[in-house]
């Protein structure tokens, strides 16, 4: 590994990270010269996925931004992911599951970049924030990456601090709305301040390494602080400061954060906003976090995840969730040998390959895998000669190994995601598994076309000028 590859993949410092990333890999980096809207990013990152394209994207002159530098699809490539954990697209899982299982405690510094500059008080404006209305549906300009952060509550056992990411527009000056949707560890902690009476210190984390950003959408027990999983993953103790009114605990060279506290008992309009399904969504917990200072880097670039449907939103949330599972389905079950969450099915589909030993496994793999994650709607299983990572060949092991009378089941009144606009208001759903495995009795020989043929069309059309794909 080259020393530019090695500084994408450890160090704390989102600029550290693009300047060795656009060293390393200038093909994969967009810089958008021109001067475009804010609602021009959606549209752009839309444009770059409709064309088979998932560059990063830097963007100096966004209008509304004040000069600030926009840097958003990071996470739209499982290759660009693969990357930062020293890895290619098929090692993804394993590699994230070895780098997290790595907890490294943080590492308490004096100070950091993200305390170049402090306002605190009456000296707190979040309508200066800069803020990307991202989809004409959308109430208003969104944060869309920020990494909400709370301490372990004293004196409850099994409670670690916690990050996880909600969104959030500005409702007054000093306040933001937000939706703890979720009902993840922070919705707990917020309930436990509320039985003690009391209010919860929060900081939200508006940029910092795309390594922190990934630990934070991992999936833990309630004992564990994602921030040991961020140094895990960059391989050294994440380097903190402590925020200068709560003293919460958080990236040193991060881009902005604001701290603050939630309210259990305030409540502001939020929604509708572009959600993971491919709608607006207006069901939220219409939180309110009154921000008491803002701290921010005098070089700060604002760190954006398009929301919506979007590769950069579903890969942040999916890889952690799809390397646990994988881990999970290899260890129980040997005989899988891949599982993707494909972009088409949002969080609520996923494909899993398997080599079948004996009859039924592959309905018991398809009911362990909807039984684990509560996203999950409809689970495919196919052999292993089927490519998971493509729809269209799904599809086909579909179309022709599937017969719906025996090899379709359905499982009602589980719980499921509340963002799911097909599920009851309070997330209740069904779930289908497909077995679209050969069977014990399937017969029909796959044609076959001899590599070297392959390889010979391959360079035909390349010599014409249409180079594949």
């Amino acid at each position: 590994m080259t020393v530019t590859e090695t500084a994408v993949r450890e160090g704390q410092d989102l600029h550290a990270f693009l300047a060795a990333y656009t060293a390393a890999h200038p093909d994969d980096v967009l810089t958008v010269d021109e001067e475009i809207a804010g609602e021009d990013v959606a549209a752009l990152v839309a444009e770059l996925a409709a064309r088979g394209r998932d560059e990063l994207l830097v963007c100096p002159w966004v209008k509304g931004l004040d000069g600030t530098t926009l840097v958003t699809n990071v996470f739209a490539s499982r290759r660009r992911v693969a990357r930062l954990l020293g890895t290619d697209p098929a090692g993804l899982h394993r590699a994230y599951q070895r780098a997290a299982a790595r907890r490294v405690e943080p590492r308490l510094v004096p100070t950091g970049p993200v305390l170049d500059t402090v306002a605190e008080g009456e000296a707190v404006d979040l309508t200066a924030l800069p803020l990307l209305k991202h989809f004409d549906s959308d109430r208003g300009p969104y944060l869309t990456s920020g990494v909400i952060t709370a301490e372990a509550p004293a004196g409850v056992p099994g409670r670690a601090g916690n990050l996880s990411y909600h969104r959030a527009l500005v409702h007054r000056r000093t306040e933001l709305a937000t939706s703890l949707h979720s009902r993840g560890h922070l919705w707990q902690l917020l309930r436990l301040a509320e039985e003690r009476g009391e209010v919860l210190p929060v900081a939200m984390v508006v940029g910092a390494h795309p390594l922190f950003q990934l630990a934070a959408s991992a999936r833990v027990a309630p004992d564990v602080d994602e921030r040991t999983l961020a140094g895990g993953l960059s391989g050294a103790p994440l380097d903190v400061v402590r925020t200068p009114r709560h003293g919460i605990r958080v990236p040193a060279s991060a881009e902005l954060v604001v701290e603050g506290v939630i309210d259990p008992a305030r409540t502001a309009p939020e929604g509708p906003f572009g959600e993971f399904s491919g709608y607006s969504s207006d069901r939220s917990t219409n939180n309110v976090l009154t921000v008491h200072s803002v701290l921010r880097r005098r070089d700060a670039v604002l760190f954006d995840v398009v929301g919506g449907n979007s590769a950069d939103h579903l890969n942040l949330a999916r890889i952690p969730r799809e390397s646990e599972m994988a881990e999970q389905l290899m260890a129980r079950f040997p005989e899988v040998t891949a599982l993707h969450y494909p972009t088409s099915g949002t969080h609520f589909h996923a494909y899993v390959a398997l080599r079948q030993a004996r009859p039924g496994q592959a309905r018991q793999i398809l009911l362990a895998l909807l039984g684990w994650d509560p996203y999950l709607k409809t689970v495919v299983a196919v052999d292993d000669d089927v490519d998971v990572t493509r729809d269209e060949d799904v599809l086909w092991a579909l179309a022709t190994h599937l017969q719906p009378h025996a090899d379709v089941f359905t499982v009602d009144g589980l719980p499921g995601s509340p963002l799911d606009p097909s599920s009851t208001p309070d997330g209740t759903t069904s779930r289908m598994g497909l077995d679209a495995t050969r069977g014990p009795h399937f017969d029909a020989v796959r044609i076959r076309t001899d590599p070297a043929r392959t390889a010979r069309a391959r360079a035909l059309l390349d010599r014409r000028g249409a180079p594949c794909g």
